[in-house]
């Protein structure tokens, strides 16, 4: 666990969306901060000064040394292939990058003495269609796409070098993370494609009728778990999300109303291996990490589409 003094602490895939602001949660707790990131989605310019980046990717032969040499007290593991079209489409890269790049790092991690390592998995994807809502822990685990299945399979790996190696870990699963930062291209997180497309006055898709239910969660209150995780005595996998699923029509008209856009969303056929409905209860979180979502769905979007429109003007 991290002590009162300052660690040093790697974020893989510290330069995208959620690891930046991982990165920027641990630096501001007075810790030395590097991200590992291969650049592919991510962004240099997303860390905050003060930050060290490595531009490796989880299969550089480079990484070992890295982790020998720095000697990390904390990983933060974010790196991952996150399209869940493309895990469907090629499920073999999907595992490539997110099973044995993920195993490659645990690798470097037992070997290199690191105390803890922060896992971020989906509460979403491992859980599949929901059984029940709220979703806890104890759900039945059935994804319905390869990027579900290669999360939890992380999962069970770090079981495994927990029993064998000692390598002690903490699982987040995430719900769906929104917030500055957050990239709108190709499978970008949905509220950033509609703050994007509204604030150009461009017209929005929705896919599927709408009535389908996601769990939204700041990106920052997500980054305060990590920070809380890494401090733990014992590890444990928690749910993080508000317990409460929003539609995304509701989505769509809460943001029109934020920006003062006019025109009426455009639908498209749903989209294959997608979760109807799902909302997670994260009360294990509360009670052993002390963590609460601290933002509301509406002052989050109000600050996510206020720094979006700030970045289409810089």
């Amino acid at each position: 666990m991290i002590e009162p003094r300052s660690a040093k602490v790697l974020v893989t895939g510290g330069a995208g969306f959620i690891g930046s602001h991982v990165v920027q949660a641990f630096q501001a707790a007075g810790h030395e901060v590097h991200a590992l990131d291969n650049l592919s989605r991510g962004k240099a310019s997303n860390l905050p000064a003060g930050a060290t980046l490595h531009r490796l990717d989880l299969s550089d032969s480079r990484l070992e040394q890295l982790l020998g040499d720095e000697r990390y007290d904390v990983v933060s593991h974010h790196a991952a292939q996150i399209d869940v079209r493309h895990s469907v489409a090629d499920p073999a890269s999907d595992a490539e990058a997110n099973i044995l790049g993920s195993l490659r790092l645990l690798s470097a991690c037992v070997r290199s003495g690191v105390s803890r390592v922060v896992y971020a998995s989906s509460g979403g994807a491992v859980y599949g269609e929901p059984r029940y809502l709220p979703t806890d822990e104890e759900h039945p685990i059935q994804p319905l796409s390869p990027y579900g299945v290669s999360k939890y399979t992380v999962e069970l790996y770090l079981q495994q070098f927990h029993a064998l190696h000692g390598l002690p870990y903490t699982i987040l699963r995430y719900p769906n993370v929104y917030g500055p930062r957050q990239d709108a291209l190709g499978e970008g997180g949905v509220v950033a494609i509609f703050a994007h497309r509204m604030l150009a006055g461009d017209p929005v898709t929705i896919y599927g009728d709408g009535e389908q239910e996601r769990d939204f969660v700041y990106a920052p209150d997500c980054a305060h778990a990590n920070l809380l995780a890494s401090a733990q005595v014992e590890g444990n996998t928690y749910n993080l999300g508000t317990g409460i699923g929003t539609s995304i029509n509701r989505l769509f008209h809460t943001m029109a109303d934020l920006t003062g856009y006019r025109l009426e969303p455009q639908y498209q056929a749903a989209r294959p291996g997608e979760t109807r409905r799902m909302a997670v209860q994260a009360e294990r979180a509360r009670l052993e990490l002390g963590w609460i979502p601290s933002v509301t769905l509406q002052e989050g979007l109000r600050r996510t589409i206020e720094a979006t429109a700030v970045g289409a003007c810089a």
